[in-house]
């Protein structure tokens, strides 16, 4: 992602930086993911640097040595999140002893399952974000939305994997089923962090499957 996305970089605020070194890389690892962990429960606008900090014991100078104001810790979490969840889909979808559609179920209940662990608390960040563009800074949807289109790639090369070995219909369009995926799984889980239970995962990927052109 071009890190000049902001097209007007916010002012870096002076503060004490931490300890030196592989310090300084553990610090800001630290605020990362209690980010992540924070906006995938209760998105931007409800979290407030002090929550964050208090989570992990960082002092506010450390934290505006790393970012520059709560913006700029919010686009370098986008960054981590989309990072993350692409890695996720590359070790599923990239499986070649399973069949593409099967890759894409794999997925889904990996991500299921995490949802579980947490007791349906957290959903997507992207997805959460996404909500509150109105509130953000207007560099958030071009981040957001490229985001986005990662994660879609993946899953139309997936289909399009799926449609050359005979599983998908000749003429499928890929690119589109993998944005009605993404636009169906992202509301499907904010559904079940809603309703905190699997249901709206399970009926969204039991339509989106069935529905698949043969």
């Amino acid at each position: 992602m071009n890190p000049s996305i902001c097209p007007t970089p916010l002012p870096r605020r002076r503060g004490r930086p931490p300890r030196q070194g592989a310090g300084q890389s553990e610090t800001r690892e630290v605020l990362l993911q209690a980010g992540v962990e924070i906006l995938a429960e209760k998105g931007f606008s409800s979290t407030g640097i002090d929550e964050i900090l208090r989570r992990v014991g960082v002092p506010k100078g450390s934290f505006y040595h790393f970012f520059a104001s709560k913006e700029a810790f919010g686009v370098a979490l986008v960054r981590r999140y989309g990072e993350l969840l692409s890695h996720k889909l590359e070790r599923n979808l990239g499986n070649e002893a399973l069949p593409p559609l099967e890759r894409l179920r794999g997925f889904v209940a990996e991500s299921r399952a995490r949802m579980a662990l947490h007791g349906f608390r957290r959903g997507c960040l992207v997805g959460n974000l996404g909500q509150e563009t109105g509130c953000l800074p207007g560099c958030f949807r071009q981040l957001l939305a490229q985001v986005f289109a990662d994660w879609q790639g993946q899953v139309a090369a997936c289909l399009e994997a799926a449609r050359e070995r005979g599983d998908l219909a000749a003429g499928a369009d890929c690119q589109r089923l993998a944005a009605c995926f993404w636009i169906g799984w992202e509301g499907a889980v904010l559904r079940a962090k809603l309703e905190a239970s699997p249901e709206p995962l399970d009926i969204f990927a039991d339509f989106f499957f069935a529905g698949l052109p043969r």
